[in-house]
C-alpha cells in the first residue's frame, strides 16, 4: 500500500436560479408557483409545506386560504400536507432558536422528504429561518421564496444565503443552498408599514452607490416617488437592484464566498454591530443605511471619495427617510468592534467596501480606526443633532 498517495477530483454542481415576478402569485390562475414545482419536481403531485409569515398574515389574511385555493387549483402537481404554519417574522425570529425548532419540526412532521417542497412567504427574516430549517432537514429540502417587503424582494430573497443569529452574533450559524425558485409579487408590498417599505431601499442604494451610477442618479430622481409609495415607480427600481444582486451570485465567481471580498456587503460591517447594540430594535435596512453613511463619511475623510459625492449619496438616504443615528453610534469603540466581527465571519484579512465616487466601489484592507471613529462621530454629530431637533418639537 503507498504511504503518500494523493487523491485530487476536481467536480462542479449545477444550479439554475429561477426568479420570477408575478403580481397576486397566490391567484389560482397564476402559473408561476406551479411551473416552477413542475419544472424540478420528481413525483407528482409533490408534497409541499407552507410557511407564513405572521406580519403578512396578519395585514392580508386572506393569504392562508389564499394558498390552499392554489393548491386545490394546481393539485397535479402542489399537495400541501397541511395548514400552512404562521411564523413571527422580523429579526426576533432570528434571535430564538424555538422559531427554528418549530420549522424543522413542521417539516418533520408532515413527513417532508428530499423531494418534497418548502414554501416560504414573508420578510427576509422569515426567509432565512425558513430556508435554513430546509437546508438541513434531510441535508436539503427543495425550497421557493415568496419574499413580501421590499429588503426581501431586492436582496436576500434573491440570496442563496440562510442564517440564524447565535452567540449574539449575526448570521453566525447558517448555510449556502440556493431556492429552486424566487418570486416575487408586487402587490405584497402593499401590506407593509412604511418602516417595512422604507427597509430595502437601503439595499438598492447600497448597490447603485457601489457599481450603478445610472441606478443612483434614478433614485434621486424618484426619492420622491418612492416615499410616496408608488408602485409603479418603486417596482422597476426593485427589479433592478434584484438583477443586480443575481448577476453578482452567477458572474461574480464566488457564489459561495470562499473568498474575503464581499462588495455587497458595503454598509454592511457597521450595520451588523449596530443592530446587535440596539437589541435590534434598528431593523436590517435602517441599520445598513447607517452603515451606509459611516462608510461614506470615511471614504471622503481618507481623501477616496469627493465631497460633492459624499453629500449626495447622504442626501440621498435622508431624502428617502432614514434616520442616520442611532445612540449607540455616540460610543464610537461599540461600532468600531463590528470590524473584528466581520473580518472573523469572512475570514482571511479585513476586507470592507468602500468608494471612489457614485457607482465605484472598492476594496479595503487597512482601516485607519481613528479616521473611522472620526467618520462615526461625525455622521452621529450631525443626524443625531437633526433627530434630537425634531424629537424636541422644534
Amino acid at each position: 500500500m503507498p504511504q503518500n498517495e494523493r487523491l485530487d477530483f476536481d467536480f462542479s454542481v449545477r444550479y439554475r436560479f429561477r426568479f420570477r415576478v408575478a403580481e397576486n402569485a397566490l391567484a389560482p390562475g397564476n402559473p408561476a408557483l406551479a411551473d416552477a414545482v413542475r419544472e424540478t419536481m420528481s413525483q407528482s403531485p409533490a408534497r409541499c409545506r407552507f410557511f407564513v409569515d405572521d406580519g403578512l398574515a396578519q395585514a392580508k389574511p386572506s393569504v392562508i386560504d389564499d394558498v390552499g385555493e392554489y393548491c386545490a387549483a394546481h393539485a397535479d402537481c402542489l399537495a400541501a400536507v397541511a395548514e400552512p404554519v404562521v411564523i413571527g417574522g422580523g429579526e426576533c425570529a432570528k434571535n430564538q432558536p424555538r422559531v427554528l425548532e418549530d420549522a424543522i419540526r413542521a417539516m418533520r412532521d408532515a413527513r417532508l422528504c428530499r423531494q418534497s417542497y418548502v414554501v416560504a412567504i414573508g420578510g427576509g427574516a422569515l426567509l432565512d429561518v425558513v430556508g435554513f430549517a430546509a437546508a438541513t432537514t434531510h441535508r436539503g429540502l427543495r425550497l421557493i421564496r415568496l419574499p413580501s417587503t421590499t429588503l426581501a424582494q431586492c436582496d436576500s430573497g434573491v440570496a442563496v444565503k440562510n442564517a440564524v443569529n447565535t452567540f449574539g452574533s449575526k448570521n453566525f450559524c447558517g448555510t449556502f443552498a440556493p431556492p429552486v425558485a424566487v418570486i416575487n409579487d408586487p402587490l405584497l408590498l402593499r401590506t407593509l408599514s412604511e418602516r417595512d417599505w422604507r427597509g430595502g431601499f437601503s439595499e438598492i442604494a447600497k448597490i447603485a452607490l457601489i457599481r450603478d451610477t445610472e441606478l443612483f442618479e434614478q433614485l434621486e430622481r424618484d426619492s420622491a416617488g418612492i416615499v410616496a409609495r408608488d408602485l409603479s415607480i418603486a417596482n422597476p427600481l426593485i427589479m433592478r437592484s434584484a438583477e443586480a444582486h443575481l448577476r453578482h451570485i452567477v458572474e461574480g465567481g464566488d457564489p459561495f464566498e470562499t473568498g474575503v471580498g464581499r462588495p455587497l456587503d458595503f454598509g454592511h460591517w457597521a450595520a451588523h454591530r449596530i443592530e446587535a447594540l440596539s437589541e435590534f430594535g434598528v431593523t436590517h435596512g435602517e441599520a445598513v443605511a447607517m452603515g451606509i453613511a459611516i462608510d461614506v463619511v470615511y471614504s471622503h475623510g481618507i481623501g477616496a471619495l469627493s465631497a460633492a459625492h459624499a453629500e449626495r449619496a447622504l442626501e440621498l438616504l435622508a431624502g428617502l427617510g432614514f434616520e442616520l443615528y442611532h445612540p449607540s453610534m455616540e460610543d464610537p469603540d461599540a461600532v468600531l468592534a463590528g470590524l473584528d466581527e466581520f473580518r472573523e465571519h469572512l475570514g482571511g484579512p479585513l476586507t470592507i467596501t468602500l468608494l471612489r465616487g457614485i457607482g465605484a466601489g472598492f476594496d479595503a484592507h487597512d482601516i485607519d480606526r481613528a479616521a473611522m471613529s472620526a467618520a462615526i462621530q461625525a455622521v452621529s454629530a450631525r443626524f443625531g443633532a437633526k433627530q434630537r431637533l425634531c424629537g424636541s418639537g422644534k
